[in-house]
């Protein structure tokens, strides 16, 4: 039986079923109905482990600080905002490496997030991320 690992220990999507892409194209989502303000935003930002903006919404760019630390900046105060972050890789596809990532208000910066990424056991490393701001 064929393993869904790669030799770099990654796990492989299945593919998608016959149905799937219809389903997908059939849904429509809207936050209308939620009660957010008429001036909601979603932002976010797609980051290398480099630091670089590789895309993003709202997003005015990102840096890396110092080993597994980086900075969002975006192009409005989000100081009052909710942050989501996830370890993930830059392209749309591949699975990214194992880790853990934090995130906060970046202090005396209110239009940046701070971003702190993590190995599985804790250590500080560089990591892709991707980061959801909801403002």
């Amino acid at each position: 039986m064929p393993s869904s690992r790669t030799r770099r220990g990654s796990v492989v999507q299945p593919g998608r079923g016959e149905d799937d892409l219809a389903r997908a194209e059939g849904e429509v989502t809207t936050c209308a109905g939620v009660g957010l303000p008429t001036t909601a935003r979603v932002l976010y930002a797609v980051v290398d482990a480099n630091g670089s903006l590789v895309r993003g919404l709202g997003a005015a760019v990102a840096s890396r600080l110092a080993t597994g630390m980086y900075q969002v900046v975006f192009d409005q105060d989000v100081t009052a905002a909710g942050y989501v972050g996830t370890i993930g890789l830059p392209g749309n596809v591949g699975v990214a490496p194992s880790g853990r990532i934090a995130v906060a208000g970046r202090t005396g910066i209110p239009n940046a997030v701070f971003v702190e990424t993590f190995t599985s056991d804790g250590t500080l490393a560089d990591r892709p991320f991707h980061l959801a701001v909801l403002a």
